[in-house]
C-alpha cells in the first residue's frame, strides 16, 4: 500500500458512516478524495504513524506546486509587494487567512476559499490547534489568533474573520475589516515577525466591494507603517484573480 492509501484508509476507517466509500485508481482522484476526507474530519486525536505519513505527502505536494520565497518577490512601494500565486506555497514568517468565526477551517469537500486550501495543507493538526484555542467559542470580526504553519512553508498563520457584506458595507462592516488588518499587524509586532501576508479579506464570497477592500487594506498599512517605521521587513498583498492584482496595482500608488 502506498501512502495516499495508506492515508485515505486511515481516515476512512475513523468513521463508521465512511465504510462505503472506495479508493479511486487514478492518483488525481485519490487527491481529491483524501482532500474532502481531511475537510470533514471533526478535530480528534489520531496515530503518530499517520501524521508522520500525512506531513511527508503535504510537504512533497507543496514542493510539487513550487514555493516562492519572500525574498524573492520584488517590492511594490517601500516594503509592500503585490504576488499574485497560491498562498499556500508562500515562505515567509505568517500568511493571514481569511477564516470563519469557528476558526476551525471549512468542511466543504474541497472547497475553493482559501480557509479550505490552508487547512488542507497545513495538515489535520491545524484543526486540531484550532479546536483546543477556542474550547467551543467563536472569534468576532476583527479578531486574530496566531497558529503554527505545520506543513506549510510560512512558520504561522494569523487567522482573522473578515466581515460578510450584503449590499454597501456598513461603518462597522469599514471597521471591522480594517481591524483584521491592524490587528494582524499589532500581533506580529508583538511576537517579533517580520514577514507577513495578506489576502483579500472578506471579498468573494463574503461579498466586501474588491475595490473598497483593497483601499482599506493598503489605507491601513501604510498609515500602520509610518508609526512602526522598523517593525515589518517585507508586506505583501496576495491576489489570486488577475481581478484584483490590477485593483490593487491601481490602488498602491
Amino acid at each position: 500500500m502506498n501512502n495516499l492509501d495508506y492515508l485515505i484508509s486511515e481516515l476512512i476507517k475513523e468513521d463508521s458512516k465512511l465504510s462505503n466509500v472506495d479508493i479511486p485508481t487514478s492518483l488525481e482522484e485519490k487527491k481529491e478524495l483524501y482532500r474532502a476526507l481531511r475537510n470533514i474530519r471533526n478535530p480528534k486525536p489520531i496515530s503518530e504513524e499517520y501524521l508522520k505519513v500525512q506531513d511527508e505527502y503535504l510537504q512533497n505536494e507543496i514542493k510539487e506546486k513550487g514555493i516562492t520565497d519572500e525574498k524573492d518577490i520584488p517590492f511594490n512601494k517601500d516594503i509592500i509587494s503585490i504576488w499574485q500565486g497560491d498562498i499556500t506555497t508562500l515562505k515567509c514568517d505568517v500568511i493571514v487567512n481569511a477564516c470563519n468565526e469557528y476558526l476551525l477551517g471549512c468542511f466543504v469537500p474541497g472547497h475553493k476559499c482559501i480557509d479550505n486550501a490552508i487547512h488542507s495543507f497545513a495538515g489535520i493538526e491545524l484543526r486540531e490547534e484550532c479546536n483546543a484555542i477556542m474550547k467551543g467559542k467563536t472569534l468576532s470580526n476583527g479578531e486574530v489568533v496566531l497558529t503554527k504553519g505545520y506543513n506549510l512553508p510560512s512558520k504561522y498563520i494569523i487567522q482573522t474573520v473578515g466581515p460578510q457584506v450584503s449590499g454597501t458595507p456598513t461603518k462597522q462592516d469599514i471597521e471591522d475589516l480594517r481591524n483584521c488588518y491592524f490587528n494582524s499587524l499589532e500581533l506580529c509586532k508583538e511576537k517579533g515577525l517580520k514577514t507577513i501576508a495578506f489576502p483579500c479579506i472578506s471579498t468573494g464570497l463574503y461579498g466586501f466591494p474588491q475595490n473598497e477592500a483593497s483601499k482599506i487594506a493598503i489605507n491601513t498599512i501604510e498609515k500602520y507603517l509610518k508609526n512602526n517605521k522598523d517593525v515589518f521587513e517585507h508586506i505583501i498583498f496576495n491576489v489570486f484573480k488577475d481581478e484584483d492584482l490590477e485593483i490593487y496595482k491601481k490602488n498602491l500608488n
